[in-house]
Formats: structure tokens, sequence, C-alpha cells
């Protein structure tokens, strides 16, 4: 009897209930955001894995009786000069853009991460040397020295992945040293070094674990930066010499087209500017993640 007395009814159930469920749904801007960025992000990459799933013509299909045809019908993104379907275009190109964009900060992550992890962990003349040398090619802007090594190189995929690296590897070197030189004079590594562990097991297990996260974080942020300068080059004539042209070329292809058709070099530089924007969101969620600050006590 109590139990029947003290129940609600059954009405106010299913109305919290549906309370709940309507605030569970009530995303803020911020994650909202995130969520979008997050679906840009995934489905370029499943574009750039498998085009022929998304793309609905082959890129190289050339017809002449649908030259420049403007957005909507069968073509959603319209046609460039040769009757090829754009929307393919960008599907097929963003293996090569995402391409340099990742490989790029791998080995410009690798070759800087080791590069500052030692000259910060061994110290002495030879961080000195490797930190001044490592000033005097930050003096030159980034974008400029992937220019001449990509011009030094001549055009090709891996050139294009080697200078945009490169150009990127003093930055990845400044950030590592100065982790390293915070981590590897804190009281545990004090405490490690006095119970009898090893230089090398110290770095490893110790030194290099606590020191990775804000590298994990510039290399987030950093493959919109190689997207931006991949694609740089590549307008310049730099990049790939494919029949497919990669999202760059897509750009410098209907810069000639610009007041006719305007579409051919917009919708790449919108594929660009929400790939970098996206993956810029996704960096910074991240860096707040492995912000020991932010996190819950």
């Amino acid at each position: 009897m109590r139990e029947a007395v003290n129940a609600k009814p059954l009405w106010r159930v299913k109305r919290t209930g549906l309370t709940l469920h309507r605030k569970n749904l009530n995303l803020s801007p911020s994650r909202f955001i995130l969520y979008a960025s997050t679906v840009v992000v995934v489905f370029l990459i499943i574009c750039a894995i498998v085009p022929g799933w998304i793309a609905p013509y082959v890129p190289t299909d050339m017809q002449a009786d649908q030259i420049l045809l403007p957005p909507g019908g069968v073509h959603v993104l319209g046609t460039d000069y040769f009757g090829r379907d754009v929307f393919s275009l960008i599907v097929y190109g963003a293996r090569e853009s995402l391409f340099i964009g990742f490989a790029s900060v791998i080995v410009g992550g690798l070759l800087g991460g080791l590069i500052g992890a030692y000259a910060g962990y061994f110290g002495g003349w030879t961080d000195r040397v490797l930190m001044r040398l490592n000033d005097i090619v930050m003096t030159v802007p980034s974008v400029l020295l992937a220019l001449a090594i990509a011009a030094a190189l001549g055009p090709g995929l891996w050139n294009i992945v080697l200078a945009v690296a490169l150009a990127a590897v003093p930055n990845y070197a400044r950030v590592m040293r100065g982790q390293i030189l915070s981590v590897k004079n804190r009281p545990f590594i004090t405490a490690s070094r006095s119970i009898g562990a090893t230089q090398l097991s110290l770095f490893m297990k110790h030194v290099l674990p606590n020191s990775l996260s804000p590298l994990l974080v510039m290399a987030a942020i950093g493959v919109g930066t190689s997207i931006l300068t991949g694609s740089g080059l590549s307008f310049l004539g730099l990049g790939v010499l494919k029949e497919i042209p990669d999202w760059g070329a897509l750009l410098s292809q209907g810069r000639g087209y610009l007041t006719v058709a305007w579409w051919i070099c917009t919708f790449p530089g919108l594929a660009i500017t929400l790939f970098v924007l996206s993956i810029n969101v996704l960096g910074d969620e991240l860096r707040d993640t492995l912000d020991p600050k932010k996190r819950p006590s």
C-alpha cells in the first residue's frame, strides 16, 4: 500500500524521461563544432582511402558534351573545362593531399623530435651547436624553405613530402627540446637516477613518455599546415604530376576560369579550408585532453 501511495504517476515518469532525453540532445556550440569537425575529417579520410566508394564518376572520364556545366543535376559540383566531374576530382584528389599532410608530419615530427630530444637530454656543446643551427634555419619562413627545397628536388609526391617535412623540423625540435629540459630535472627523475637507473632507461621509461604530449598536439595541428603548404607548392607547379591532380593542382587549373566557371577552383578551396579548420579543432581538443591542468582532480 505504501509503495502504491508513493509511486509517481506513469505520465510523470514518461515526461521526466522525455525531458532528460531532450537535455542530452542539447549540445553546446563547442561540442557541436567538435562533432562536425570529426565527421568532416573522417569523411575526407574515407575519400582518400576508398575514393571509388564515394565518387560518382571516374575522374579521368572526359565528356565533351558536358564541359563547364554549373553545379546541379547529375554533377553536384559541376564540371571542368574537360567535362570531368568536379566532385569526383576532389574525392580522388584527397588521397595525395592528405598523404602529403600526414606523411610530412610523421617524417618532420620524427626528425625534429629526435634532434630536440638528443639536444635537450644530453645538453653541453651538442645542445648548443644543434640549437644554434636550428635557430639559423628558423630565421627562414617555413613556406619559403619548403619552396626552395621543392624547387631543388623537383616535382613529385615524395619530394613535396620531404620538402614540407624538412621545413617543419626546426619547430618540432624546439618544442621537443623545451619539454625534455622541463622533465629531466623533475624529482621523480632524480629519484630514479639515485636508485641506479641507467641513462637509457631513464630516457625511454620516464623522460620520453612524459615529453610526448606537446609534440603530439603540435603534430595534430601541423597536419593542416602541411596540407596548406603542400597545396601551395602544387599550385605553383611543384607538386604531384599525375592524371588525377591534388587539391592544390585543382586550384591552379581552375584559376584561369574563375570568371566563367567559379566552381572549378572554389570547391577544392572549400575542401582545403574545411579539412584544415576541422583538424585544428581536433588538435585543440587533443591539447585540452592532454593538458594536466584541465584534468578533473
